[in-house]
Order: C-alpha cells, then sequence, then structure tokens
C-alpha cells in the first residue's frame, strides 16, 4: 500500500531500481531529469586515500536510495549502490572508487581513490501526502592528491665559480596548483629562505663562492606540503690572495715586529674550495708547510721576509703573500747615567747603545721633564740651580720591554774635605803625593799645588797623584791639594809637608841571661812619607822574619826585635834600628849584654859497677860544695885502655837535680868504658867529676849452693820414678826384685842385689 514501507524481497527492490532509471536509458542517452529552482550541484572534495561522506539531501524517510556515478568524461550514469533502509547493495564497479559502504541513506567512500572523481546522482524515492515522490541530489567529487616528496637537483653540483648552474625542484605528482619555495643553507650557518622564488626550477648566473651549501625547495598545494633533501652545491673557488697575521701582534713600518724570546704565531689565510696547501718561506728559504708557522722562542736570526704560498690542488692554482717579520731585542742591561761637571755648569749623559730599534731615552728632573732622544740624551744645568739631593731619573723605553727602565743620578756634595798622604816607590827613587776626597756626584776634582800655589801636573776626579823624584832636598817643603765641587764652596784643601824620619828606642842597653828572651824596642817618630824599619844585627846583617833565633814583631809605629835562647858567642854585641825615607834617613844602637848562670857544685862519683854481663852499670854519685844546680849530665867513652877509644858522649841527661843515681844500659861487653858526671845550672855546667871505670861486682857463692842442690833434687827424684816404672813394666829384666828379707837392726843401705842399676845424675849451677 502507497505511503506505508513494506518489507520488500531483493527481486522488488531491484524492479523498483529499474523503473527509476528507466528515463534515463531511453536510446542509450542520458535523461535529463528538470531539476527544481532551488536544486543545485554540490561540490565535494576528498582526498585520495582519505574518507569522504556524499549526503542525500534531507526529507522524509526514503522508501529507496539509489546512488549512481559518472565519470569525468564520461555521460553514462553507473548504479553503485541502493538501499531501502533495511539491506543494501553495492555494484562491484564501486570498488573502482574506494571502500564504498552506505550509511543511513549517505554513501561513505573510504580510502578514496582518484577513480572517484566525476559526478554522484542519489535518487531518493519516499512517500509524501499519500503519494509517491523522486527526489534527486547531484554532488561533484573532486579528488585531491597530496604533492610527493620533492626533490633537488643540480644541473653541476660542483661548478667553478663563474659557471652557471640551474636547479630543479621535482614533484612526482601532486593536485594543482602547486606552489614551490627555495632555502639556502651555508656550510656553517642557518638557513636563509631565497625571496622570490616561487618556480620549480631558478638559474644561478653566474655561480660565485656565496652559493655554496646545501639548497632545500618545498611544494604545496592544497592538501599538503612537503620538503625535500639538501643537495649541496660545492661551488669551486680560489685561493685568493693569502692573508697573513702575527700574534702577538706588533705593526712597524714595513710589516710586523715581535719581541726576542717570545712565541710568535704566523698564520695565513686563503679563502679556497677546496681549502689551500700552504707552504712558508723565510727569504726564499722552505721552514714550514701548513697554514700556521710557530716560532717558539724567536731570535734575531728569524728576521726576514716570511712568503706564504697557497695552492689548490683541484684548479692548479696558486697565489702567495709576502711579509715583513722584524725581530725587536732591547739593549743589553740598563740605561747608564753620568754627570760631567764643567765651569759653572753641570752635564748630565744618559746612555743605553744597542738595540733594535733603538731605546728611546728622557731625562726627568724636579723642574718636570727633559730632553729625549734614541740611544743617548744629554742634558745640561746651571750650577747656581741646583742644590744638594736633586734627584734626576733618565727612562728608557723599548717594545720589546714591558716596564721601562732607569737609571738614576742624585746631586750631592762630598763630606768633609780632601785627605792627603805621601808614599814611596820604586825603592825610594820616587815620591808619590796622593789626595782623596771620596763621595760626592759629580766626583770631586782634585789638584796638587806647590808652595807656591802653582798647579802640579792636571786635575782628576776624586782622587789625584803626583810623582816627584825623591831628592834630600825635599825635606821640609809643603804641597797643597785643593779639591773644587760645584756644591760646594769654597774650595777645601790639605796640606803635606815632607820631612826625614827621626828614631826612639826602649833601652839603649838590654842585659839577658844565657838562653833567656829579649826584646829589643824601636819607635818611629816622623817622617813623610813614611819610613820603613829594619834591624841590623851585630855584624851589621839586616835581620827578617826568618832568621834563625829571631823574631820582628810591627806594632803601629814600633818594631819589636825578639832574642831567643839567648847565646853570648852570637847574640851579644850592638844593634842599628834603622829608619829611611825618600827624603832622608836615620838610625839609633842598642847594646846586648848575654850574661853567663853562676857554676854549680862540683861532683864525685861515689859508685860505678856492672851489672849482669856487663851490659850495664849502675851510677852513683854525691855533690860537694855549696851551688845552685838545675840537673845533672853523665858521659862516657871508650876507655884509652881498652879498643875504640873515642872522644865524650851523652850517656844520659835531662836528669832531675834531686836525682843521686842512675842505671846506664846500652854497653857493649866488649868494650871498656869510662864514665863522668858533671852538674848543671841551666846552660853552665859546673866541674866534670873524676874519670871511672866500671869495676865488677863482688862474688856471693849461697846462691849458686842453693841453687844447684835445688836442682839435684828435682833431677834425682824424676829419675827414680822413671826406673821404678820401667821395672815394675819389666819383671823379667829385674828377677830380684820380690822384696828382700831383713832382719831387725840391718841397714838397708848395706844389702846388695843380684843386678844393680847405675843411675848418673849431672846438676848444672848456673851463677
Amino acid at each position: 500500500m502507497v505511503g506505508q514501507r513494506a518489507q520488500h524481497d531483493p527481486v522488488s527492490l531491484l524492479l523498483l531500481i529499474r523503473l527509476c532509471l528507466l528515463h534515463l536509458r531511453a536510446s542509450g542517452q542520458p535523461h535529463q531529469t528538470p531539476k527544481a529552482p532551488a536544486e543545485e550541484v554540490v561540490s565535494v572534495q576528498g582526498v585520495r586515500g582519505g574518507s569522504v561522506e556524499l549526503a542525500c539531501g534531507s526529507g522524509p524517510a526514503p522508501l529507496l536510495v539509489l546512488w549512481s556515478f559518472t565519470p569525468l568524461g564520461s555521460l553514462v550514469p553507473r548504479p553503485v549502490a541502493v538501499t531501502d533502509g533495511a539491506m543494501s547493495k553495492v555494484e562491484a564497479i564501486a570498488s573502482a572508487l574506494g571502500v564504498v559502504s552506505l550509511r543511513n541513506g549517505s554513501l561513505v567512500l573510504g580510502e578514496l581513490r582518484e577513480g572517484a572523481r566525476g559526478h554522484f546522482l542519489c535518487q531518493v524515492l519516499h512517500v509524501t501526502g499519500g503519494q509517491l515522490h523522486t527526489a534527486y541530489s547531484h554532488l561533484t567529487l573532486a579528488v585531491l592528491v597530496p604533492v610527493s616528496k620533492p626533490q633537488v637537483r643540480l644541473s653541476n653540483p660542483s661548478p667553478v665559480e663563474g659557471a652557471s648552474v640551474v636547479a630543479t625542484c621535482a614533484v612526482r605528482e601532486g593536485t594543482e596548483p602547486v606552489t614551490f619555495a627555495w632555502q639556502h643553507q651555508a656550510s656553517q650557518g642557518l638557513g636563509e629562505a631565497l625571496v622570490g622564488v616561487t618556480e620549480p626550477l631558478f638559474r644561478l648566473d653566474p655561480v660565485n663562492r656565496t652559493h655554496l651549501g646545501w639548497y632545500m625547495c618545498s611544494a604545496r598545494n592544497s592538501v599538503n606540503r612537503l620538503s625535500s633533501d639538501g643537495a649541496f652545491l660545492d661551488v669551486i673557488y680560489g685561493p685568493d690572495k693569502p692573508v697573513i697575521t702575527v700574534e702577538p701582534l706588533g705593526l712597524a713600518e714595513e710589516g710586523f715586529w715581535a719581541s726576542e724570546r717570545e712565541e710568535v704565531t704566523l698564520s695565513c689565510l686563503a679563502a679556497s674550495n677546496p681549502p689551500s696547501h700552504y707552504v712558508w718561506l723565510r727569504d726564499h728559504t722552505q721552514v714550514h708547510t701548513g697554514p700556521t708557522y710557530v716560532i717558539a722562542r724567536a731570535g734575531r736570526v728569524h728576521t726576514g721576509l716570511y712568503t706564504c704560498l697557497a695552492h689548490n690542488s683541484y684548479l692548479d692554482s696558486r697565489t702567495q703573500t709576502t711579509v715583513q717579520l722584524t725581530i725587536y731585542y732591547a739593549p743589553e742591561g740598563q740605561p747608564s747615567c753620568a754627570v760631567h761637571p764643567s765651569p759653572g755648569a753641570v752635564t748630565l749623559l744618559c746612555a743605553w747603545p744597542g738595540g733594535l730599534p733603538p731605546a728611546q731615552l728622557q731625562w726627568e728632573g724636579p723642574q718636570g721633564p727633559g730632553p729625549t732622544a734614541p740611544s743617548n740624551v744629554t742634558w745640561s744645568h746651571a750650577a747656581a740651580q741646583l742644590s744638594s739631593g736633586s734627584v734626576f731619573t733618565c727612562t728608557g723605553q723599548h717594545p720589546a720591554l714591558a716596564p721601562p727602565a732607569l737609571c738614576t743620578v742624585t746631586l750631592w756634595e762630598p763630606l768633609g774635605r780632601p785627605t792627603c798622604w805621601s808614599t814611596a816607590t820604586m825603592g825610594h827613587q820616587f815620591i808619590m803625593l796622593s789626595c782623596e776626597w771620596p763621595g760626592g756626584e759629580p766626583p770631586a776634582t782634585l789638584s796638587w799645588l806647590d808652595e807656591q800655589q802653582q798647579p802640579l801636573g792636571g786635575s782628576s776626579s776624586s782622587m789625584a797623584v803626583h810623582l816627584l823624584q825623591a831628592q834630600e832636598d825635599l825635606a821640609g817643603r809643603e804641597f797643597t791639594c785643593r779639591g773644587t765641587h760645584l756644591l760646594r764652596t769654597p774650595d777645601p784643601h790639605c796640606h803635606l809637608q815632607l820631612e826625614a824620619p827621626q828614631l826612639d828606642v826602649a833601652e839603649p842597653r838590654v842585659s839577658v841571661l844565657e838562653g833567656g828572651e829579649a826584646w829589643l824596642e824601636c819607635s818611629l817618630r816622623g817622617g813623610t812619607p813614611p819610613a820603613q824599619l829594619h834591624w841590623l844585627g851585630p855584624q851589621q846583617q839586616q835581620v827578617d822574619h826568618g832568621t834563625s833565633g829571631f823574631m820582628l814583631h810591627p806594632e803601629g809605629a814600633q818594631l819589636r826585635l825578639g832574642i831567643y835562647d839567648a847565646d853570648p858567642a852570637h847574640h851579644r854585641g850592638t844593634y842599628q834600628c834603622v829608619a829611611r825615607n825618600a827624603v832622608g834617613n836615620s838610625s839609633r844602637s842598642v847594646l846586648l849584654e848575654v850574661l853567663r848562670y853562676p857554676a854549680p857544685p862540683n861532683v864525685t862519683i861515689s859508685r860505678l859497677t856492672y851489672g849482669r854481663h856487663r851490659r850495664e852499670v849502675q851510677l852513683q854519685w854525691a855533690i860537694a860544695g855549696p851551688g845552685n844546680l838545675t840537673g845533672f849530665l853523665v858521659q862516657r867513652k871508650a876507655s884509652a885502655l881498652g879498643p875504640g877509644a873515642g872522644a865524650w858522649e851523652t850517656a844520659a841527661s835531662d836528669i832531675e837535680p834531686e836525682s843521686r843515681g842512675r842505671r846506664l844500659g846500652g854497653l857493649d861487653p866488649g868494650v871498656l868504658y869510662a864514665f863522668r858526671i858533671l852538674a848543671l845550672n841551666h846552660h853552665t855546667a859546673g866541674h866534670p867529676s873524676e874519670v871511672k871505670i866500671p869495676a865488677d861486682p863482688p862474688f856471693s857463692a849461697y846462691p849458686a849452693v842453693l841453687g844447684a842442690a835445688g836442682a839435684g833434687m828435682v833431677v834425682a827424684t824424676v829419675a827414680s820414678l822413671l826406673v821404678f816404672q820401667y821395672a815394675a813394666r819389666h819383671p823379667e829384666t829385674f828377677p830380684c826384685l820380690e822384696t828382700p828379707t831383713t832382719t831387725p837392726g840391718s841397714d838397708p843401705a848395706q844389702e846388695t842385689t843380684d843386678a844393680p842399676v847405675n843411675v848418673t845424675i849431672t846438676v848444672t849451677a848456673t851463677p
């Protein structure tokens, strides 16, 4: 019944589709259905691979919905799908459009394909007002294709600077219109958009080094936007003219400079692609390869022309640059300051020679800066404008020195006044007049004047010396040394008068005991120039420090002469003290007496006997009479009665004065000796005693007999023991050794044995 939804089987559904489409297929031509005034074609866009839903208008619930599709360029519609709400049918040809399905009468196209581009017609059969009506919806579907990833193609990836390069941004597919954008990124830097380039192709003509780098393009349409990978444009160029830099930087008129002993780095850079190869030359001799040449410790030998050669191996092109490097060195040491006085003025000198370049010197004084000049500079001042203590500084500056070098001069007058003295030279042939006034800046000027105040020779600084021919008429003459200094008025002076020496002795007569010590003293009084003192002995021989028995002891103006172990034979007599200088001499005499000690008492020998074997003697003595003594002396000699008689020789000395006896050894038994003894009082010996020959000692037999008896008893006892032991061990030899039977009262000594034994005992007594 019309107006109510009925259940239809597939046969009735297909029948309705055919009825709806009959008017469209007359004679194979599409049937133009009149459209309502409000009916229009709806345009729908979909993206390939995506999904789109085509709605079939609005209205009452349809009884039947039929979708058909007419591809672009075709006029014949093709059924796609039909539904009556209860069931749906999708034609097999719909697979060319994508994945087709129906949703409440709307056609859903998933995984959209480009074949779905065309016109879609939706026919709806519905009941309105109890009547069956048909409604139509016309839709045009545009399938959009995303742009593919673009690719950059360079006509020449490695062009030489100046050539032409074409860059192309290629897109395989994409729905028009497609717009393009280009971006350039240097090899080391951020990307930079190329303004105004929107075409897929652009030309670099001519190409230069600024074009080197990465090129990327992007393609955009209504669906998407994609960018390409980078394509590198490697522009070949160079090398340019090298640029040389020096560190530390020091600019000179003709290039660069560096200080001696510092590290110097020379760097060379020549723009080039591929990078340049560098070679360094010094004065046309290769010294290094590479862009950087380091001089670890610069010296003067490193001064010269340095050339950097740059080579592009790809283009085989070369460039070069040459610079001058000068090694600066400061002058040796420090500036030297000096002051030269002149009449009424003073000249300051500052010098610092050497160095490259020369050092710049400048004076500065109490009133401010002074003149400046290289290497040396002078500055003159009037003496009236100066005062003692004025300080002047010379400053030396040099590029190779960080702090400046200084020297300072302080003007000051010397203290005190001149000092005069004289000395004799060359064996008193000349007299040297000396004058000194130390200190002061500048040093004082000194000059010698005679008695008429006439100059003797020239003048000199700090010390003045004048030589005079030595002669006696110079004694009593006076000379003057005058000092001059610009800060001192009036001029100070000193006087010197020449005179012959005078002498004094402490004692003109000196006595000393024999063997004692004596001192002779002599003092110098006056004498200009200073005199020389010496002593002459009794035989007029000069006494020196090495003379045996004497000792010289100088003390200022005194000369003491010491005599040791005084001996009358050698030291007694008159000594002379002599003083001599270049204008005269003087002498004084001293008499030395050497006295002997008193004679000691006489000595007599009270006993003189031999000891054992006549190799020693025992001597005893006694003294007779008064007198002092300090010891004894024993002498011996071979007696005239025996062989080898000779002179007296010392047998013992250093015997204490309290001793009265002495054992003397070391004698030869075959020589007959004679002895005598003397008493000593220091070096004085007394009269010798009488001469005696040692006597043999008296004989004593009692000790000998006792010794012999004792020795005999020992020997007899030992022999008896030996015999008894032998007999006990050999009884067959002594058969009668049985114990004999004796009668009382018999004497055992009278008994006889059959085999008597003889025993011999020898006793030797040694006296």
